[in-house]
């Protein structure tokens, strides 16, 4: 069901936030994030020339995450193409920070430790969270497979990650019976 209809309004910013999954000839996978924050106005700016033309981007930044099937990050790239200031782009090369690191649960307070305040980029590490969604669903076949090869019976690490796939819900209990907790079982015999 779409939104409702809207009130008269009028078009003043929009931001596009983008992710795509890659799968490498390597074996490895890169996932990528761009952003972009467009005014319909023209805005002042001392360091791009004295005005932002409607239309031309405030901010224009992407990262690239280089990762295998286990989510460890390989390699990162970032850039800042269209920033409000000249100083802005130097921040691009702390986010290699996140070589070796996982995107598992807890990598959205990963990023706000290494990245936060003047540590980062907001909007570079605000990326990082769909980039994050992005790589989960991108790598979702090869993973499967890879499921399917080894076969071990232990739990699916997404039961419990939302309503849906809660251990109680009719998704887990048909598609993973074996871990499913009918409602209101919360394991405490009493």
């Amino acid at each position: 069901m779409p939104l409702s209809t809207p009130a008269p309004r009028a078009l003043i910013h929009k931001r596009r936030v983008s992710c795509d999954g890659f799968e490498r000839n390597d074996g490895l996978w890169d996932i990528e994030g761009h952003m972009t924050d467009v005014k319909t106005y023209d805005m002042e700016n001392r360091d791009r020339g004295g005005i932002i033309p409607t239309g031309e981007p405030l901010h224009g930044m992407s990262i690239r995450l280089t990762i295998d099937l286990d989510f460890l990050v390989h390699d990162v790239e970032a850039v800042i193409d269209y920033s409000p200031f000249n100083y802005c782009p130097g921040i691009v090369d702390q986010f290699k920070q996140l070589i070796g690191h996982r995107i598992e649960p807890g990598w959205t307070q990963l990023t706000r430790r290494l990245f936060g305040g003047v540590k980062g980029c907001t909007h570079l590490q605000e990326l990082l969270g769909p980039m994050a969604t992005t790589a989960f669903q991108a790598t979702h076949l090869a993973r499967k497979q890879r499921q399917v090869e080894t076969a071990s019976g232990e739990r699916p690490a997404l039961i419990n990650t939302c309503h849906a796939l809660g251990e109680s819900s009719p998704v887990v209990r048909d598609f993973w019976p074996d871990f499913y907790q009918p409602p209101g079982n919360d394991g405490d015999e009493r």
